[in-house]
């Protein structure tokens, strides 16, 4: 079984598709790690010996930033824009989308689900 950076990968997988498991490492990253380390892209993760799997995890322990590392990253440039209190942040910190996207029919990703408002009731004699 192969374990990188605390994920363990797909055995049947072909190894491009395999690195992307990894938080932070996409299919163009994946492709250049494996061209780096000098390993087909079309074995399967299964098929990887201890050496390339020693070449991989050096890679990857140098040039990119992965899992633990990234996500609180992420998270600290999230706090960071709702502490200065630009419009990211005001978006981020009412739950609501980001970058101009209309709210009035979509947006329940973000929104969550709908909050039922009742009408006024009618006053009736």
């Amino acid at each position: 079984m192969a374990r990188i950076a605390g994920i363990d990968l797909p055995k049947n997988k072909r190894g491009v598709i395999g690195l992307t498991y990894i938080y932070g490492i996409g299919r163009s990253s994946s492709a250049g790690i494996l061209s780096k380390a000098g390993i087909d892209h079309n074995i399967k993760v299964s098929e990887w010996n201890d050496d390339q799997l020693a070449a991989i995890r050096k890679l990857i322990s140098e040039e990119f930033k992965v899992e633990g590392a990234l996500r609180s990253e992420t998270q600290l440039n999230i706090k960071r824009l709702m502490d200065i209190g630009c419009q990211r942040g005001i978006r981020h910190r009412m739950s609501l989308p980001l970058r101009g996207q209309r709210t009035k029919n979509n947006a329940r990703t973000r929104k969550g689900k709908k909050k039922t408002v009742a009408n006024k009731k009618k006053v009736t004699k």
